[in-house]
């Protein structure tokens, strides 16, 4: 027999039924309508869709060989979820969390009959050692599958409530109108990158007697001299013992054993009352913060119509790489997949509209699940799929 806040978890995410492909890039500015060589293979996008408490926009660029970058949103009847999981080292434990972190979420709202910002550390907890245990069941056929990780930001709005929750430096960003009608970004997140000062005194602390804990390579902040973020999923070998690599894998291989996990899979969390000045959230992996800030994100989503935003920011971004160097996006779109991640990273972008009516009056609307995954058929694959297997998302 359900409580009463299990009737509302229930009721919050119910079995999603509709199934409908994300559709290649198709243009988007007049010139690109008219000469179809101008669009990018390598984008692909979805408009615009209903969510919970609003609109979103979804877009998504290849870069590696192989994509990297994994994404979905889940919306219910009231409440709407949001994941961007920025991949390294391989597709592997980004495809994990993408499988697995929201039907944790799901059955522990179900069971406590609730959301917290412990239950979805919970959840990040169970991804973690799902994929710990993956890892521990194949490394010995696939040894490499002990360096891939993800980063992972996820957002959750519940009953006016947003909890935003983050391992890695992909970036949540809300859009809120200020004095004079001007609208402001706000970070949400912090950068859990080497990169940030912050981040490297809170490893120093962590790991006194490691004097290499943090080394510059190449001019760039590195963790052991390998990695730039602190917290990820995944990313075994920087763990526990049992999976270093050997010599033989020289990107990998550390000097000594590690004594303790040089990194952590714990999210930091926030959590945020939705206010009526709060008009848009921008979730998106480090991709596209490489080359836009928060202040530009947030004026491109508000002086623009919302259909296709997410595709729009998406190409701002593109429009800076290709700028930074010294040639134009139409040549970039010509460099094939691979050899564009010398120019860009594999970018996903997810704007989040916020109609406030819709928050304070609960209006209902269909359950919706689009994710963002590569298929092993290759790019002309890239599916998002709006509806998944019901029984599988089922909360009840």
């Amino acid at each position: 027999m359900f409580s009463w806040l299990a009737r509302i978890a229930s009721a919050c995410w119910r079995p999603v039924s509709r199934y409908v492909r994300m559709s290649k890039d198709d243009g988007g500015a007049d010139d690109e309508k008219a000469d179809p060589t101008l669009q990018d293979s390598l984008v692909w996008c979805k408009d615009l869709e209903k969510h919970s408490c609003g609109e979103f926009s979804f877009a998504v660029v290849q870069a590696n060989e192989v994509l990297e970058d994994q994404s979905q949103v889940e919306t219910g009847r009231h409440a709407t979820f949001v994941g961007v999981y920025d991949g390294h080292g391989g597709p592997d434990a980004s495809r994990f969390i993408c499988d697995h972190l929201f039907l944790h979420l799901m059955r522990l709202a179900r069971e406590r009959g609730s959301m917290s910002e412990d239950l979805i550390k919970s959840a990040f907890s169970a991804t973690e050692e799902g994929f710990l245990t993956l890892v521990r069941r194949t490394c010995g056929i696939k040894p490499l599958i002990a360096a891939t990780g993800s980063c992972c930001l996820v957002g959750v709005i519940w009953q006016g409530m947003l909890y935003v929750a983050n391992v890695g430096d992909s970036r949540a960003v809300v859009g809120s109108l200020g004095r004079s009608n001007k609208i402001v970004a706000e970070q949400l997140t912090r950068d859990d990158n080497a990169s940030m000062e912050e981040v490297r005194q809170e490893l120093r602390s962590l790991h006194p007697d490691d004097s290499h804990i943090v080394v510059m390579k190449h001019g760039v902040w590195r963790i052991k001299g390998i990695i730039q973020v602190s917290r990820s999923i995944g990313d075994a070998y920087l763990k526990k013992p049992e999976f270093s690599l050997d010599p033989s894998f020289p990107r990998f291989h550390l000097a000594e054993p590690i004594r303790r996990p040089v990194l952590t899979a714990e999210p930091t969390l926030s959590l945020r009352t939705l206010r009526p000045s709060d008009k848009f959230l921008i979730f998106a992996s480090d991709g596209l913060w490489e080359h836009l800030t928060n202040q530009e994100a947030v004026e491109i989503v508000h002086k623009n119509p919302r259909a296709g935003i997410a595709r729009r920011l998406l190409k701002a971004a593109l429009n800076e790489a290709a700028r930074k160097r010294e040639m134009r996006y139409a040549d970039l779109k010509k460099v094939e997949k691979g050899i564009r991640r010398f120019f860009h990273d594999d970018i996903t972008v997810v704007v989040i509209f916020l109609d406030h009516e819709m928050l304070s009056q609960k209006i209902s609307v269909p359950e919706l699940s689009v994710r963002g995954f590569l298929d092993t058929v290759g790019p002309s694959n890239f599916n998002i799929l709006q509806g998944i297997d019901a029984n599988a998302r089922s909360i009840i």
